[in-house]
């Protein structure tokens, strides 16, 4: 990274001596002879002039100043776009050509919070990125990194005249402040996310300048970087902004909340920020609609490229922010696109029709493959794209192993159940009913694509289909047909009947339903319910699941960045969990909650131990071994079938190209640049 840095540093000597000609419209499909930057698809400004012998001379969307006029609190948009974006601006090369300003892109998403990460993808930026290669981290917020040499150091440099939304400066003092005064802070986050910590312990950050900011780690953790890139959690957030109403940022903080009518100024950054670190938090115009006139603005100041300013539970709307960092090959300030709209449609088929329809420009998350042939049989018509990509995840079920029922309790906890569970599923049928027979049976092993160290069985562990061994083991749990209705019992008598909540954003019906239909076969009664994310999120959190279906899977980069996986409850709220109790005595301490058995507590140093020791080396591959082992043996999970999944997009929507994968994993269409799609028509 070092020689990268300095490579950009000799260019820039140059630009000065650079012709004040032109610049080619250098994109993905035509370099115009333009060589390749220090990273794919997009140059620094000073490297992309110094290659292209050129000056590149600015232009901004001719909308710029009316969109603006609609985000409140923004002052007037200064004329001179050179005050606008930074004096270092990121240049991508578009993918198949320049872009035309205007237009709105429509997306459909489930409902406020739920099915909705397709459409932030859309917008989103972080300190960096991976390149649609999914192999190459790039620069985005930050123009370049280093890491010391035991990677106990991590230091980002920023783009010199960097603005937020609102136009004020954006500097290393807004990272410090989201990690000490937001991600640190149980006023705010009632605890640390992993991946903001280092094997439990925080890391410190020092502010060097105004453009560059340093991670101190406790220990080596090489897999941050890669959080960076993936994660929709961003590592900045506008102190200028929120700190203003943070009381250890601002004496009078309280007062100044109080004045807009909240109670204090915690209740005003819950309004803007929310408590958490996911994004989609409703803004003022949801969650304070009776004061947010009182507020300085309707929504934070943002560096993604669109903000919002419409925001309710039938949608949010949004404008292009007019401080976005980043140009095109010929100086044109993204986006191309001047405003998004989001409605929210929670019933599957609603959405599907509305696709067919051509009411979208974009669809992803949610899509599973049974809606494949019908939206394929209306592609013509609706002058749509459908492609199937690949599933980073795979469908996969899980019991609930600490569940509040005593019984079911002790029954989930027997590993033979789980056992039992697995090969009482007829995958190869699940695969060609549910799949369209374009899947991979596949045992759950946590890492996605399969590292070099997995040892191939552990894919194939227990899906072979045996209904009679699993019959076995039932009988041998003790699990007898009591009542003789074909069904059986718990080992004490009481009936058992499985309810399976799903939600097709997590898995399709027709997969649940082949499930339950296999398990009955060997005794287990169940039924199958349909019920919105939010409502199986909300049964999941508070324990109530008998039976968890979702998709499940990450690749080691992230793995590497983020724990999340291997410690109870073994995802987010947005995924899929078990072991909520272990999870609440993990997280007290052992003050509350239930007791992990000992593979779980293995499983937890094991992970810790993992991201801090070099990928590759014998001692990182004998760590990862282990945890396959313990999380595969144990079936916390149960895997079914990795299949593709359909990537739906309006034929008028340009530079749009063929994802690598269909995935929330990279998130999304973070990858693939969503700022310079563009309409022709």
């Amino acid at each position: 990274m070092k020689q990268k840095l300095l490579y950009v540093a000799i260019l820039s000597l140059f630009t000065g001596a650079a012709q004040a000609a032109s610049c080619p419209a250098v994109t993905v499909a035509d370099d115009k002879g333009v060589p390749s930057g220090a990273y794919p698809q997009q140059y620094d400004l000073a490297e992309f002039q110094s290659l292209a012998n050129c000056t590149l001379s600015f232009s901004a969307n001719p909308d710029s100043a009316a969109l603006n006029a609609r985000i409140r609190g923004n002052p007037a948009l200064p004329s001179d776009l050179a005050n606008r974006i930074p004096s270092e601006p990121l240049v991508y090369a578009p993918y198949d050509s320049i872009g035309k300003y205007g237009g709105t892109l429509d997306v459909l998403s489930n409902a406020t919070e739920a099915g909705t990460s397709d459409f932030l993808s859309v917008r989103h930026v972080n300190l960096v990125r991976y390149s649609d290669d999914l192999q190459t981290v790039v620069p985005n917020i930050a123009k370049g990194w280093d890491w010391n040499d035991d990677f106990t150091q991590l230091t980002f440099f920023l783009r010199k005249g960097h603005r937020w939304s609102d136009g004020a400066p954006f500097t290393a003092e807004d990272v410090k402040f989201w990690y000490d005064e937001l991600a640190l802070d149980p006023k705010i986050m009632e605890k640390p996310k992993d991946y903001v910590l280092v094997g439990g312990e925080p890391m410190t950050v020092d502010v060097i300048d105004p453009q560059t900011v340093r991670f101190n780690l406790p220990a080596p953790k090489p897999g941050l970087l890669s959080h960076f890139a993936t994660s929709f959690a961003q590592g900045f957030q506008p102190k200028h902004f929120l700190g203003q109403f943070h009381p250890d940022v601002n004496a009078d903080a309280d007062a100044l909340a109080q004045a807009a009518g909240f109670e204090n100024g915690l209740a005003v950054i819950r309004a803007y920020f929310g408590n958490s670190d996911w994004t989609d938090t409703p803004t003022p115009l949801l969650n304070s609609p009776d004061r947010i006139a009182n507020l300085p603005a309707d929504t934070m100041p943002t560096l993604e490229s669109h903000i919002t300013v419409s925001d309710t539970t039938e949608g949010r709307h949004y404008v292009a922010n007019p401080y976005f960092h980043i140009v095109d090959t010929q100086g044109n300030q993204l986006p191309y696109i001047s405003e998004q709209d989001e409605i929210y449609a929670n019933d599957n088929e609603i959405r599907i029709l509305k696709l067919i329809n051509a009411e979208a420009d974009y669809k992803s998350q949610s899509l599973q493959l049974p809606s494949a042939p019908l939206l394929l049989e209306h592609q013509e018509s609706g002058d749509y794209t459908i492609d199937l990509r690949p599933e980073i995840t795979l469908a996969n079920v899980s019991f609930n192993v600490t569940h509040k029922n005593l019984e079911k309790r002790k029954v989930f906890g027997d590993l033979r159940f789980r056992q039992a569970m697995s090969i009482a599923l007829n995958r190869d049928e699940i695969n060609e009913v549910g799949f369209l027979g374009q899947g991979i049976p596949k045992q759950y092993v946590g890492f996605s694509p399969s590292p070099s160290f997995l040892d191939p069985k552990w894919e194939s562990y227990m899906i072979q289909y045996d209904p009679e061994a699993a019959n076995s083991l039932l009988d041998a749990i003790g699990m007898k047909d009591i009542d003789g209705d074909g069904m059986r019992e718990l080992p004490n008598g009481e009936k058992l009947i499985l309810n399976m909540q799903f939600a097709t954003q997590g898995v399709a019906g027709e997969v649940v339903e082949l499930v339950c239909q296999n398990w009955s076969e060997v005794g287990i009664q169940c039924v199958v319910k349909e019920v919105t994310p939010d409502e199986y999120r909300g049964s999941q959190s508070s324990n109530n699941l008998d039976v968890g279906s979702w998709r499940k899977s990450q690749p080691m980069a992230i793995v590497l960045g983020n724990n999340e996986l291997w410690v109870p409850p073994f995802e987010n709220y947005f995924g899929h969990r078990t072991g909520m109790l272990w999870a609440e005595y993990v997280d007290s301490k052992g003050a509350s909650g239930v007791k992990p058995p000992s593979y779980v507590i293995q499983l937890i140093d094991d992970i810790n131990a993992f991201q801090s020791t070099m990928a590759g080396t014998a001692e990182s591959d004998e760590l990862g071994a282990r945890m396959v082992e313990n999380m595969v043996g144990n079936l916390l999970f149960i895997g079914l079938v990795q299949a593709p999944a359909p990537v739906y997009h309006r034929n008028a929507l340009k530079n749009f190209p063929l994802f690598k994968t269909h995935s929330y994993e990279y998130y999304r269409t973070y990858p693939y640049r969503g700022t310079q799609w563009y309409f022709d028509e």
